[in-house]
């Protein structure tokens, strides 16, 4: 649902929003490199169907798929997310334990419900890192996070250094919850609106266990069967080893999810989350049969809104401040009647 926020006021022209957009996607970019040991690769806008590389996201969104002449008219799709090309990535360029890479990753989602935060157009730091076995555990992951949260303090310092009058928002400290402490926090309450509550009070939280069934029967959010771990315990004695890092955005009044992360499922987790999920079938597809014999590395990652990182930083209305993309023509107008320039 499009918001419009009352009395929105423009902080930057969009001439200047360009060069705003430059700098803090080249800032945060190389401030995340370095706080998770990160090397740029090149990634695919698209990967052949039927291999099982594609994210499947909540496993109803469509892959834009086109027939390619050169391979016998086989389907390729563009990619909805890198989630599970980049762990076959670590294994190909053996990149060890403590050390990753990251990339950028141009997805077309066209199912999405366009609104002030969804776009047609996906662009995105995917990011993976190489891990012990030892390190699948919550203590690590929180870890992780707060290296991500420290990015993207820094980031925002440099934006209010560039242009004083957009000042900071975020809290120093992030906050971290379980998804269950959330239902119980807010039980009447939808997902989206416990979220909400939640990023109104701390500024900035982390919420652990996106995918596995809570105390309701019903997952806070949907996760594929097949990257996350989603169904280990963990030591706050809940389910999940991922999470997504959420922060308050004060021009919309509601919460922005800017990344979605975690540990990757080990062989044994993503047998079971195929079972839980009815989809056993993926296990012979090669990226499934790979993870199942042992084959790919342990690792930790997760994708970094582009565009939402930007439109946050720069306190926007709408992500089409920040990206040049497609929108309804009643959409279109509210926004130009109400101040917010479309690129």
């Amino acid at each position: 649902m499009l918001i419009i926020p009352k009395n929105y006021k423009l902080k930057l022209l969009p001439e200047t929003t360009e060069v705003a957009i430059k700098a803090i996607k080249d800032h945060f970019q190389k401030a995340l490199a370095g706080a998770l040991c990160l090397r740029r690769v090149t990634a695919p806008l698209f990967v052949m169907s039927g291999t099982g590389l594609n994210d499947d996201l909540n496993g109803v969104e469509r892959a834009v798929r086109f027939p390619v002449k050169a391979l016998g008219d086989r389907n390729a799709e563009v990619v909805h997310s890198l989630a599970k090309w980049k762990r076959v990535k670590l294994r190909a360029y053996d990149i060890a334990p403590g050390f990753g890479l990251y990339t950028d990753m141009n997805a077309i989602r066209a199912d999405e419900e366009l609104d002030n935060l969804h776009s047609l157009y996906v662009d995105q730091w995917d990011w993976e890192r190489t891990i012990t076995p030892d390190e699948r555990n919550l203590d690590f992951l929180r870890s992780i996070v707060r290296l991500i949260y420290s990015c993207l303090l820094d980031t925002e310092r440099m934006v209010y250094g560039m242009f004083p009058h957009i000042t900071p928002r975020l809290p120093q400290d992030i906050t971290f919850i379980h998804a269950e402490e959330l239902l119980q926090r807010y039980p009447g309450l939808t997902p989206h609106e416990r979220e909400d509550r939640a990023a109104r009070e701390h500024g900035a939280i982390f919420i652990i266990g996106i995918g596995a069934p809570l105390s309701n029967g019903e997952p806070h959010d949907g996760r594929a069967p097949d990257y996350d771990d989603w169904i280990t315990g963990n030591a706050d004695g809940y389910k999940g080893l991922n999470g997504d890092l959420i922060v308050y955005d004060s021009v919309l009044d509601r919460s922005i999810e800017l990344s979605s992360m975690g540990i990757r499922v080990s062989p044994e987790s993503l047998a079971q989350q195929l079972e839980a999920r009815g989809c056993t079938e993926r296990a012979s597809l090669p990226f499934h049969a790979e993870l199942l014999a042992g084959n790919l590395p342990a690792s930790i990652g997760g994708g970094i809104g582009q565009s939402r990182l930007c439109m946050f930083m720069l306190q926007k209305a709408h992500i089409g401040e920040v990206q040049a993309s497609i929108w309804p023509d009643d959409q279109i107008e509210k926004c130009r009647t109400a101040g917010i320039t479309l690129l």
